[in-house]
């Protein structure tokens, strides 16, 4: 196709499935500071004025599980009952218990932690070797968290969603179409009528959170939609529901390929749902940066209690420059797949999971999973 639109979403780090998500990575973090070789399979769940926090945990260590959950909703912003949550006065509930000995003697002895297919993807459409749309909808809601806490946008609440969709010309984007703001909001900023938030918010919101971001991108033919119901006073869990785990498109590609099977917050890097996930896109990126091929998408496969995938695949689109053969005898080559490997090779066993939960898994480079030290070796291959 000549012409072609992809559209993709993110969420702010108040909205209650991006809570939860907080939450199940905070225990994670806290598991691993005082056991490395903890097993964790940590889920939250949230609805008005209750956190319950629930899954299968074997450790060594102890965690709070109260002060983790209020510190995460405090440094969030749910310092005020009307958004709906209030840190100091919610009700949090535990229901962990531990991880099935079944599960664990496959574990133990380096399988993978279950069953699954688990995929990467990189491209040349950004810096970040990411999908533009993705990339652009994260910024957004960034840029809406940095207006809120930093008191420039004093009315915004914690809660929010953007949404970017992009105009591609024989595979190239080259527009942003439309715009979508969803910002969580007081009731300062209503009409007289308090139905509607005021035309000079809708605008200044526009203005203040949007074109920052996406500069030229944006054209005279643009469409914005900020708060199109109207208004948007009551969000995060009043409004709401979350759970761990709901985003997968946001935590992934944004929907331009397919996100694999499992998700990925509260879960240990025994669990392949992650650490391939991680392994998958560190391979794709690093082929791209080293020139083998423009677009990478792998897929890899596995089942509870072996070590060695079940299959691995390789499509980069038409766009490679050697066979896609090669490019699978060089994963072999150059990248261990195992468990114990990936987690070697991504240094997994370290408390950095709490941040990988807002704003996307890929395409930020503090993450190992984003380092680009194969590329040289790579490149000899050729």
């Amino acid at each position: 196709m000549d012409k072609k639109f992809v559209t993709s979403e993110s969420v702010a780090e108040g909205h209650p499935d991006k809570l939860c998500d907080q939450i199940s990575d905070a225990v994670l973090d806290e598991i691993l500071k005082q056991d490395c070789w903890g097993r964790v399979a940590c889920e939250t769940y949230v609805t008005m004025g209750l956190i319950i926090v629930g899954g299968e945990i074997t450790t060594s260590g102890y965690v709070d599980i109260h002060r983790i959950g209020r510190r995460v909703i405090r440094d969030i912003g749910y310092t005020d009952p009307r958004y709906g949550l209030d840190y100091k006065t919610c009700a949090i509930i535990n229901t962990i218990h531990t991880q099935s000995l079944d599960i664990a003697q496959g574990v133990n002895r380096g399988g993978a932690g279950d069953q699954g297919v688990m995929v990467g993807y990189a491209c040349r459409e950004t810096q970040e070797f990411m999908p533009l749309a993705i990339t652009l909808a994260h910024k957004l809601v960034r840029r809406m968290t940095e207006v809120r806490k930093k008191g420039i946008l004093k009315y915004l609440g914690p809660d929010g969603k953007s949404q970017v969709t992009i105009e591609y010309r024989k595979e190239r984007p080259v527009r942003c179409d439309s715009v979508v703001l969803a910002c969580q909001h007081t009731e300062e900023v209503l009409d007289s009528k308090g139905k509607n938030i005021r035309k000079d918010k809708r605008e200044e919101m526009i203005e203040v959170i949007a074109k920052p971001v996406l500069k030229d991108w944006i054209d005279k033919n643009t469409k914005f939609y900020c708060n199109e119901t109207g208004k948007f006073v009551i969000g995060g869990p009043q409004s709401d529901t979350g759970m761990t785990g709901r985003k997968i498109m946001v935590d992934t590609y944004g929907g331009v390929v397919s996100p694999g099977g499992g998700a990925f917050s509260g879960k240990d890097p025994t669990k392949v749902d992650r650490s391939a996930a991680y392994m998958a896109r560190y391979i794709a990126k690093n082929f791209v940066a080293a020139g083998l091929c423009d677009k990478c998408f792998i897929q890899v496969a596995y089942v509870i209690g072996r070590k060695e995938p079940l299959a691995v695949m390789v499509d980069t689109f038409r766009t490679t420059k050697i066979p896609e053969d090669k490019l699978l005898g060089l994963i072999k080559k150059h990248f261990d797949l195992t468990p114990q490997g990936m987690i070697k090779q991504l240094d997994l066993l370290k408390p950095i999971y709490k941040n990988t939960a807002c704003y996307g898994h890929f395409g930020r480079g503090e993450f190992n999973w984003e380092k680009l030290d194969k590329v040289e070796v790579l490149q000899d291959e050729l």
